[in-house]
């Protein structure tokens, strides 16, 4: 199966010169979105890891399914001022605009090894800031799955510079 198939492209979206990779048309299939779980899952198994992190919100969709299928603990990466105990946070560049993402401070333990999944690399501020999450909450990162890697933005590259394990189940061009 060629996930590829199932990923719609929509330009100018959120803004003009963006185009935009929908995975809403992979996730409504019932077999591509199972395909998409099953290589997450066959990919995360080279590496050794306790815990599963997702970035908010589409990371959430694939990362629980994997959580759920390897019964692990699954740490969610939310937005600002979405996490109602204390938290770490970890502002951040994005492609279009600034954010921050949090984690609650108890949801590592030292030491902890973590495998980040999300939908989607672009120019990989997300990504990094993720990592630093789990490094200032004493974790380790494990490696970072992606389904897609829009792999002339960067962000794979930026990663694995700084020495992260890195997969991506698709490719495509980010503009």
């Amino acid at each position: 199966m060629n996930l590829k198939d199932f990923i719609r492209s929509i330009p100018d979206y959120p803004k003009k010169g963006i185009l935009f990779r929908d995975i809403t048309t992979l996730i409504k299939d019932e077999n591509a979105f199972a395909e998409t779980i099953n290589q997450i899952v066959e990919r995360s198994k080279k590496y050794n890891f306790r815990k599963i992190a997702a970035i908010e919100s589409r990371g959430f969709v694939f990362a629980s399914a994997v959580s759920y299928i390897l019964k692990k603990p699954f740490i969610m990466l939310r937005k600002k001022n979405k996490l109602p105990a204390d938290v770490h946070s970890v502002d951040f560049e994005l492609e279009y605009g600034t954010a921050t993402i949090e984690v609650h401070k108890d949801s590592l333990n030292e030491n902890d090894s973590v495998l980040i999944i999300d939908d989607l690399i672009a120019t990989g501020g997300t990504a990094e800031a993720a990592a630093k999450l789990v490094e200032i909450s004493n974790g380790k990162v494990a490696a970072f799955i992606f389904v897609i890697n829009l792999f002339d933005l960067g962000g794979s590259d930026k990663l694995i510079k700084s020495n992260y394990k890195v997969e991506n189940l698709i490719e495509f061009p980010g503009h």
